[in-house]
């Protein structure tokens, strides 16, 4: 990516087109605060020619949704290697745009896309209709269709990611798809629908709106969509599903989390500090999905308490693209005063502070020191709510039962981890913690296990072939003997 990236049209049709209205979206650095790039906001306008352009793709009897699978996988695979080419530039854009360290970009946002193609690609190969034994004699043909013109909102945190969690599996389905990316990560979309141009993904089967809240509430309610995947706060999830709910429109969303890690008293939290980074603080702390209430034996809860201080003070902070950094800045500072909110509010309601709570000693960028809270009352405001930042509260606990009782006493169930060096006995207390998903001395989401929410955390899956039957409908056909 330049120093700095301007752009004047949008992707829509298959082509790039500038938008009527004349607004933009400027993009800052959340590491300088410096201007890196600027695009067209689209408007309801802009919606609305997406979706016609989506809509014409999907219906045109000889278009995408009609074509073999392994001739979509094709044109996949080609998606997925242009991709590839990019993958420097897109580590790069993402990080400059968001605050993710660039060691984190370069292994999630320029590899995860690819890798998606790929393998929903590979599900569908093999075709899409099951034929069974009718009871009452004759047969049935079962047949996964596409659901038709998905409207996607993708958020600023793992934006390419999180796009194609949703991109992949729509376009391997037969689908065609409108994304709407967040204001703060505008730039990385850009990179790919260049992708999906050299690939010769044809006009109108990916369509991509740059624009705001407003845009994004327009394109959930258009009538043109057929099935709205999000992914996003809670707050704004309750909202969606209330449209779709009122238009009987089929709906994924994937929503907030406040995770809990179990240390069982037998763990070597010590041995495992790198899995347990990426299982509580990845990408600073803004993951949904990530444990940031860590439940502690009482037993040893001074030592672990000063295991993690100590690791929180090792961190290196820094600006998003040294490889160097493992804590960067939040993306904006608006999230960093949202951060900053509830460190004063754990302070308030009588959580100790072991480390951290202000801001490093930096001259700009929107940056947060890493931040542990011991002490910590699992009804306190910072073990109820979802930060999304680099803060964990560690709460202590008396026994497994005590433990699983406050890991299941909250609104969210998206993540999670337990660690212990007896890996029965964690995956035994993993089965009793309600989440979508949880980890056993590490947390990795696997493109081929579904990802997903219980409670506040969401509806629906997505990766695993459960991600690919959310772009799907089942039609039988009932064939006489």
């Amino acid at each position: 990516m330049s120093e700095q990236d301007h752009r004047d049209t949008i992707y829509v049709g298959g082509k790039w087109t500038r938008p009527d209205a004349g607004r933009t979206i400027t993009v800052v650095s959340p590491s300088t605060e410096d201007v890196i790039g600027s695009v067209p906001e689209g408007t309801e306008a802009d919606v609305d020619r997406a979706v016609d352009a989506a809509r014409a793709a999907f219906d045109d009897p000889a278009g995408w949704a009609h074509w073999e699978p392994a001739r979509r996988a094709e044109v996949l695979e080609r998606f997925a290697a242009a991709l590839e080419a990019r993958a420097d530039v897109t580590a790069r854009t993402v990080s400059s745009q968001n605050g993710m360290p660039l060691q984190i970009s370069s292994a999630f946002e320029s590899v995860f896309p690819a890798l998606l193609l790929r393998y929903y690609g590979g599900l569908v190969k093999d075709g899409v209709e099951e034929r069974r034994q009718a009871m009452f004699g004759g047969t049935t043909v079962v047949r996964k269709e596409p659901v038709g013109v998905v409207g996607a909102i993708v958020p600023w945190n793992f934006p390419q990611a999180l796009a194609f969690l949703k991109i992949a599996p729509a376009l391997a389905a037969g689908c065609t798809i409108v994304v709407k990316p967040a204001p703060e990560t505008v730039l990385d979309s850009y990179i790919a629908a260049e992708a999906a141009e050299e690939a010769g993904l044809p006009p109108g089967v990916l369509n991509i709106v740059p624009a705001g809240r407003e845009v994004g509430a327009y394109l959930v309610s258009h009538p043109g969509v057929d099935k709205v995947a999000f992914t996003g706060s809670t707050a704004a999830g309750r909202s969606i599903a209330e449209v779709c709910g009122r238009l009987l429109r089929p709906v994924t969303l994937e929503l907030g989390g406040k995770s809990a890690a179990v240390v069982l008293d037998d763990a070597d939290l010590a041995g495992n500090l790198e899995s347990f980074f990426g299982a509580t603080l990845l990408n600073n702390g803004q993951t949904c999905f990530v444990g940031t209430r860590i439940l502690a034996p009482r037993s040893r809860y001074s030592e672990i308490v000063d295991t993690i201080t100590d690791f929180a003070k090792s961190l290196k902070v820094g600006d998003a693209l040294d490889p160097e950094t493992q804590i960067g800045p939040m993306v904006s500072a608006r999230q960093r005063e949202r951060v900053e909110s509830y460190i004063a509010k754990g302070r308030a309601e009588g959580a100790r502070l072991t480390t951290g709570g202000d801001r490093p000693d930096r001259d700009r960028g929107f940056f947060v020191s890493p931040t542990i809270f011991a002490d910590v009352d699992n009804n306190h405001t910072i073990a109820q709510e979802e930060i999304f930042g680099p803060v964990l509260a560690v709460i202590p606990y008396t026994d497994v039962e005590d433990a699983i009782r406050i890991a299941n006493d909250s609104d969210y169930g998206l993540g999670g981890s337990v660690w212990s060096t007896d890996s029965e006995r964690a995956a035994a207390v993993a089965r009793r913690i309600r989440t979508g998903s949880i980890g056993i001395n590490s947390y990795v989401n696997d493109p081929v296990s579904p990802f997903g929410g219980v409670k506040a955390s969401g509806l629906g899956r997505e990766m695993g072939p459960e991600g690919l039957a959310g772009y799907q409908v089942l039609k039988s056909i009932y064939q006489a003997p």
